[in-house]
């Protein structure tokens, strides 16, 4: 197994591609703590991970508010005494009021760039030590796509992940000399919960064929799944990628190349 008694923890995991990190890093041994900005979704990953035969706990923490964030890792070393991976996968998306920059307020802005952007930087900056002192960290950030090459004007959303590249490669070069290895995933077009809000009361038909359409624009001619970001996560939490760091790695199916 190629995670056989690490301790990770995967935030954002109670569902979509954070689900599928946390159930794939288990199935390869991995002891998971799921963390959910409410508690009901945690529990249920969680206990899939158990069923799976590994140790879990459930922590609802808001990755954005750092006493919060603390407070998590607290729990997982009382739990677990260590840390080995931490997934940076909470996010979150408002298109409300559209994504151009004219309908953009500066509250919505302060809270998109909080939940995607500050919340990876106070997760890192709170589990770093331990990693430092067991000379030993895997960090997985997860960007967009949307990052280098955005679909849509949506600014606050696209400049949040542009800035988890930056602060990846900033890691990466700091964090190299203590065995700590910090890499970056760019998914593409991934069926998830994260599209819940853009079809809210929508007809099951409008939101098959904007899936369908989606998936027409990827070079393999198909939508991801959270498997498929979870595959590329278990490679850069492994030892398989001992020598790589500092990477930002797009997971899109060929995107951004372009179809025919």
């Amino acid at each position: 197994m190629l995670l056989k008694d690490r301790v990770a923890i995967v935030t954002g995991g109670a569902k979509g591609i954070g689900r599928g990190i946390a159930l794939k890093f288990a199935a390869e041994g991995c002891h998971v703590v799921i963390n959910a900005l409410h508690i009901e979704g945690a529990r249920k990953v969680a206990g899939e991970v158990e069923a799976l035969g590994r140790r879990s706990l459930a922590i609802a923490a808001d990755v954005s508010k750092s006493t919060e964030v603390s407070t998590m890792v607290d729990q997982t070393i009382e739990r677990f005494g260590k840390i080995d991976i931490l997934v940076n996968n909470a996010g979150g998306i408002s298109l409300a009021r559209g994504g151009a920059i004219d309908n953009t307020t500066e509250d919505d802005w302060d809270r998109i760039i909080d939940i995607n952007l500050k919340g990876q930087f106070l997760c890192c900056r709170a589990v770093v030590p331990y990693m430092k002192k067991q000379k030993y960290g895997k960090i997985v950030n997860v960007s967009s796509m949307g990052a280098v090459h955005p679909p849509a004007p949506i600014i606050h959303y696209h400049s949040a992940k542009g800035g988890v590249l930056s602060l990846t490669s900033n890691l990466a070069f700091e964090l190299a000399r203590f065995n700590i290895t910090v890499n970056c995933l760019l998914p593409g077009p991934v069926r998830s919960e994260f599209f819940n809000e853009m079809f809210q009361g929508a007809p099951d038909k409008e939101k098959e064929d904007f899936f369908e359409r989606l998936g027409k624009r990827v070079p393999m001619q198909r939508m991801g799944t959270p498997e498929d970001i979870a595959g590329v996560a278990l490679f850069l939490a492994s030892d398989l990628s001992s020598y790589v760091t500092g990477e930002s790695i797009c997971v899109g199916g060929g995107l951004p190349l372009t179809p025919d």
